[in-house]
This record gives C-alpha cells, structure tokens and sequence, in this order.
C-alpha cells in the first residue's frame, strides 16, 4: 500500500507511538493520549479512523471490542520520515546531514564513536 511509505503527522505519530507498544482498545488510547496529549474520545476516535483509512492501523473484533494495532512498523515509519528529511532539508546529502550537526557542535565524543562504527559497518558489507 503506497499511503505507507508517505511521513506521518505529528498527532498521527502520537496515536501510533500507542500502538508500536502492543495492540490497544480505543478507550485504552482514549486514557492513553488524554494523559499525554489532552486528548478527547472524538479526537482519538477521529484519528485512528483515519489511520485505518490510510491502511496504518487495524483491527480485530473481539467481542463487541475492537483492539487496534498498527500495520506499519516503527522501523518503515522511521525510514519515510529519514528519507523525507534528508531530501527535503538536505538535497538527499547524508554529508550535508552530519556537517550541519557538526557545525553545530550537536556530535558528543559517544555520537562520533558511533558514526564510525556504523560507518565501519557499511564499509564493510560493501565488500
């Protein structure tokens, strides 16, 4: 399904945060984004409709219940919303990425450690 691929909102990334955690019932996201965002039932309701509509949320009926889960994984939302920013802020340049965290100054001593570690990686299976 193509709408998968596409960025989230900010609020729709809210209601899938929830769901990334296990498979909830509305009024459990109800409780869930009232507390953490101030939510309304309708507000939920509303926006895990249309997360189902874009075919990023599910459900099962169990009962009179419906249990909600997400059908797009935090790790493919992860890499639309990478791939989103770096062609939008950064022309599709990695480089252009890690040089304006190092203008910055954003890099601590452990972040660098880690770039080369996984830079180290790549090189590697690009053998």
């Amino acid at each position: 399904m193509e709408e998968k691929r596409g960025t989230l909102s900010p609020s729709e990334w809210r209601v899938m945060e929830c769901l990334w955690t296990g498979p909830k019932t509305l009024m459990e996201l109800v409780r869930l984004l009232r507390d953490r965002a101030g939510w309304a039932k309708s507000t939920v309701t509303t926006m895990v409709r249309r997360l189902e509509e874009k075919g990023l949320v599910c459900h099962e009926t169990e009962g009179r219940t419906k249990v909600f889960r997400a059908a797009l994984a935090r790790e493919d939302a992860a890499a639309a919303e990478t791939d989103s920013l770096l062609e939008r802020a950064f022309q599709g340049s990695v480089g252009l990425l890690v040089s304006s965290l190092v203008d910055r100054n954003s890099l601590t001593r452990a972040d660098i450690e880690e770039l080369y570690d996984i830079l180290d990686r790549a090189e590697e299976e690009s053998k």
